[in-house]
């Protein structure tokens, strides 16, 4: 038995420990925020916390998040209040938007460690999470609004 705080709250899964936390928080959970991009940790998509560091959801087994917590999309902040969503609102970032809880994901750990990137830490914390729509300069914008407090 494998025991996983999940925004919150403690759930235990009696799977295979080597499962994608992906799929147990989209198929066992029923947590659909977190999106599969590429399967192989090289777009970003699953993007999610465990113990407050960015991880891939796709390649970071169940058995690793064992008695640790992990936030989502959803866990973020659960009435969209988070600074960075706000930003992303202002700045208008997601256009299909799938890519987005991940690119969200990564800039909130971003601003965890560095409150106030500047371009280059910015493109360097953002590099490995892929945008098709190509939003990269709204990200920018977005994150560096959330770093000065500014979103609306």
């Amino acid at each position: 038995m494998i025991n996983v705080t999940v925004n919150g709250r403690e759930h235990a899964f009696d799977g295979p420990p080597e499962m994608p936390l992906l799929w147990f928080l989209r198929d066992v959970l029923g947590m659909t925020g977190t999106k599969f991009g590429c399967g192989m940790a090289l777009c970003g998509a699953c993007t999610i916390h465990l113990d407050g560091t960015a991880v891939r959801g796709c390649v970071t087994p169940v058995a690793a998040a064992a008695g640790k917590k992990v936030t989502t999309i959803e866990g973020l902040s659960p009435d969209v209040s988070h600074p960075l969503q706000k930003a992303w609102q202002e700045f208008n970032v997601a256009q299909c938007g799938y890519c987005q809880p991940g690119q969200i994901m990564q800039a909130a750990s971003l601003l965890k460690t560095t409150p106030k990137p500047n371009d280059a830490e910015i493109d360097a914390a953002m590099g490995g999470n892929l945008c098709r729509c190509g939003t990269y300069t709204r990200i920018r914008a977005a994150i560096k609004r959330a770093a000065e407090g500014g979103a609306a």
